[in-house]
């Protein structure tokens, strides 16, 4: 059980792996005013840097959960780094399937709604986990601009339009599921740029010391077409963001 080889080569010098640089991580954990000894839960941790750094910035503990083996050992690393390996861990597995033991005060999946085969499955999985009060962070793509046609959509890494939702729709749709929206950081042109230009860099140097490998193919193609098909359509149209969440109370309750 691990994440297909291209993904982790595409990848492999990344601490955070989404359109989040590090300035924006550091806002979302500002703005969420956690205490220290806050519980964290993060599903598709990926390299942990979430986990990590909050630890070491406000005193948070956790549990990351990642299918990929090379991500989490850099999740490690970072932890051990970080001085902070005693206050977060991680857990090689499905975070499809994954719920905390006890309850947690956060529990996210920033960029990965996949596991719950989208927005409103993720939600649900997120909210076994997360104490009555607590925060759901959601990390998800939306239309920056309407898609002007089906190439467009899946330059976009999409199949349909309807896959992602424009942002107004999104945090509609957050509350037709019961929730609030309490907070949210976005991701810029500025981000994108830092997380799909710094794949290919990534990919160029294992091309270089991977000539003959049955990947080199695919992967010499995406780094031929992926930066004027980044600046073309997706730096242009998708969005990206995290969303923090609070479960809504019934009338009369707050």
């Amino acid at each position: 059980m691990d994440l297909p080889r291209n993904f982790t080569v595409r990848e492999s010098g990344h601490r955070v792996h989404n359109p989040f640089n590090e300035e924006d991580l550091a806002t979302l954990g500002r703005a969420l005013r956690l205490a220290p000894g806050s519980r964290i839960l993060d599903l598709a941790c990926g390299s942990g840097e979430l986990l990590c750094t909050w630890a070491r910035d406000h005193g948070t503990t956790g549990t990351g959960v990642d299918i990929s083996t090379v991500f989490l050992a850099a999740a490690r690393e970072r932890a051990a780094e970080l001085g902070v390996a005693d206050r977060v861990g991680f857990v090689h597995g499905d975070a499809s399937g994954h719920v905390a033991g006890a309850p947690v005060d956060v529990a996210a999946c920033v960029g990965a709604t996949w596991i719950g085969g989208g927005v409103a499955g993720t939600v649900e999985l997120l909210e076994r986990s997360v104490r009555p009060g607590g925060l759901l962070l959601v990390g998800e793509p939306y239309w920056r601009r309407e898609p002007p046609d089906l190439t467009t959509v899946e330059a976009c890494h999409a199949t349909a339009r309807d896959d992602y939702f424009a942002l107004p729709e999104l945090l509609e749709r957050f509350g037709g599921l019961g929730w609030d929206v309490v907070e949210m950081v976005l991701a810029d042109q500025r981000g994108w740029d830092r997380y799909v230009a710094a794949q290919w860099l990534n990919i160029r140097r294992w091309l270089d010391a991977n000539p003959g490998d049955e990947l080199a193919g695919e992967l010499r193609a995406e780094l031929t077409e992926g930066p004027a098909r980044h600046v073309r359509y997706q730096r242009e149209y998708l969005g990206w963001g995290v969303f923090a969440l609070m479960r809504r109370r019934p009338p009369g309750h707050g």
